[in-house]
C-alpha cells in the first residue's frame, strides 16, 4: 500500500481534535479558539464543532468566552494510565541499560515506614559487584536510597516518623540524631543525589517522581570503591544516574518545572 493510500484512511477532524489537546502544556494551560485555529492554520469556524465535541465529552472545559482549558476526562484518563503501570515494569529496562553503561549494579527501592525495601536489582557481572537481594530491608537513614526516599516527605512527617527513635546505633558518617538526619537530607536534596559508603563500596541514589511530583521510589548505582573513585568516573556515573532517574520519572508522568 502506498503512503498516499494510507493517508486516505486518516480522519482530519479527529487529527485536529488530538492536535488541539496536544497544544496544552504547563506553560500554556488556557487557550482561545483563535489560538487553536492559528496554530492549526485554519479558520475558527472549521474547528467549532471539534471544540464543542471535546467540551461535551469533558476533554475541554470552557473557562471564558471562546477560551478553554483541559477538562477532567483528560486528567482521569491520564492518571488511570499512569496508575496502571507497575513501577518495576517502567524502571527495569532503564536500570538494565544503566548497569550495561556503567558496569556496576543498580537497584530500585521504595519506602515502608523507616525501612528501605529493595524491589528490583540489575546485577553487574563483575566478581566484585555489589549484590543486595530483592526484598532486603535496611533502615532508611543509613543508606543513600533511604535518605532519598525520606526527602519526599515533609519535615513534620519526618519528625513524627522518627519520634523517640534512636539513630546512634550505627557508625559515622551515618546520621546520629534527627537533626543530623534532617541536615543530611537537606544537603543531598539540594545536590540532587545521595551518597553512602560502607565495606569498601560506594552507592549513589536519586529520586523517582510521579505525575504529582511525589517521590515514589529511588534508584541507585553501587559498586566497589575501585570502580567508583576518581573525579571523572564519579561525574560520569552521577550524570548517567540522574539521567536515568529523570527518564523513569518522565514515564511516570513527571514534568520538571
Amino acid at each position: 500500500m502506498t503512503e498516499t493510500a494510507e493517508k486516505d484512511y486518516t480522519v482530519p477532524a479527529l487529527a485536529r481534535g488530538l492536535n488541539i489537546l496536544e497544544m496544552f502544556s504547563h506553560q500554556q494551560r488556557v487557550l482561545s479558539t483563535n489560538e487553536m485555529a492559528e496554530y492549526l492554520g485554519v479558520s475558527n469556524s472549521s474547528i467549532y464543532r471539534i471544540v464543542q465535541t471535546l467540551t461535551e465529552m469533558q476533554y475541554l472545559k470552557k473557562v471564558a468566552r471562546n477560551t478553554y482549558e483541559l477538562g477532567p476526562a483528560v486528567v482521569s484518563l491520564g492518571f488511570s494510565f499512569l496508575a496502571s503501570r507497575d513501577i518495576i515494569d517502567v524502571a527495569a529496562p532503564h536500570l538494565n541499560h544503566l548497569r550495561d553503561a556503567t558496569s556496576v549494579s543498580c537497584h530500585l527501592a521504595i519506602r515502608d515506614g523507616r525501612d528501605t525495601i529493595y524491589i528490583y536489582r540489575a546485577l553487574a557481572s563483575q566478581r566484585l559487584s555489589v549484590n543486595v537481594p530483592v526484598g532486603t530491608r535496611l533502615p532508611c537513614h543509613i543508606n543513600a536510597l533511604g535518605r532519598v526516599l525520606l526527602s519526599g516527605i515533609s519535615d513534620e512527617e519526618l519528625g513524627r516518623l522518627y519520634l523517640g527513635t534512636q539513630l546512634d546505633g550505627v557508625p559515622k558518617p551515618n546520621p546520629q540524631s534527627l537533626p543530623e538526619l534532617r541536615q543530611r537530607i537537606k544537603e543531598e536534596s539540594e545536590r540532587g543525589f545521595s551518597i553512602s559508603q560502607s565495606d569498601f563500596a560506594t552507592a549513589l541514589a536519586a529520586p523517582v517522581r510521579n505525575y504529582a511530583d511525589e517521590v515514589v521510589a529511588a534508584i541507585n548505582i553501587s559498586g566497589p570503591d575501585i570502580f567508583m573513585q576518581g573525579e571523572a568516573i564519579s561525574q560520569e556515573i552521577t550524570s548517567k544516574l540522574l539521567a536515568t532517574a529523570n527518564a523513569i520519572s518522565a514515564e511516570l508522568g513527571y514534568r520538571s518545572q
